[in-house]
């Protein structure tokens, strides 16, 4: 359990700093959903290390191992491919990760061999997890330069960053992306779509999983978005209601007393 500890103990809140001062729905917000998360999910991340085991093989190139090397993080990196290069498909703990985002970024490279990176959003739970080595959306109009589209087609290798920013916590993904238009999109039209998001739909993205790697959390500044906000702010606001009616009827029985 020590890699759980390890992750646990990156997952907590920083201290209080000037931009994240003690007492705000900031820090609230932060111990709310970090420590309950990795306490509810320290078996679950155990099983899921495995996962990730080739991801190394996959990017750690000779030239990058000899950097690793001389920065003196080799060690730890060789431990982590030795110990399983089996990549056995994402856990629960990815899985639940995987639908609660609005959002992640996925690369990939053009035949002119310069990198691009998109950033996809929807609704929350627009990612959806067919099985254990298989994510898809509905990939939504935009401004329709198809450059990720065209991407693939020289080479449809792909990686994704999905990021939880109150959680500080960050998962890569590497897979081979499929892209069904047409009339075989309308069956993965069934599975990923969203009628109550009201936005036209290109396409399906499927990626095919091949690694996954939970990243270190450090530097990810926490955001919130307005309705996590509103949720966190509900209990101050009926605090802030009752105040104001117990003011309100003091008022009025200090104004009874001085009319006597």
């Amino acid at each position: 359990m020590e890699a759980t500890a390890a992750f646990g103990r990156r997952m907590r809140p920083s201290k209080p700093s000037e931009s994240h001062p003690a007492g705000t729905a900031s820090i609230v917000l932060r111990l709310h959903v970090s420590e309950r998360w990795v306490g509810e999910h320290s078996e679950k991340f155990q099983k899921g290390i495995n996962v990730a085991q080739n991801f190394g093989s996959l990017v750690f190139t000779p030239t990058i191992k000899a950097l690793q090397e001389r920065h003196g993080s080799r060690r730890q990196y060789a431990r982590m491919e030795q110990a399983d290069n089996t990549h056995n498909g994402l856990g629960p703990m990815e899985k639940e990760f995987l639908v609660e985002r609005d959002s992640f970024y996925i690369a990939s490279v053009g035949s002119t061999g310069w990198p691009y990176i998109q950033h996809r959003g929807g609704p929350a739970g627009f990612v959806k997890v067919i099985d254990d080595k298989t994510i898809a959306f509905a990939n939504f109009s935009g401004n329709k330069q198809y450059i990720t589209s065209g991407n693939i087609v020289a080479d449809n290798r792909v990686a994704l960053i999905f990021v939880d920013y109150p959680r500080q916590a960050r998962l890569k993904v590497l897979g081979e992306l499929e892209i069904i238009e047409g009339e075989k999109a309308s069956e993965w039209l069934e599975k990923v779509g969203h009628r109550q998001y009201k936005a036209a739909v290109d396409s399906v993205y499927v990626i095919h999983v091949e690694a996954l790697d939970w990243n270190c959390p450090q530097h990810i500044m926490p955001r919130f978005t307005a309705a996590q906000i509103r949720e966190m702010l509900v209990p101050a606001e009926k605090r802030m209601q009752e105040l104001e009616d117990e003011n309100q009827k003091l008022r009025e029985q200090l104004a009874a007393g001085v009319a006597r």
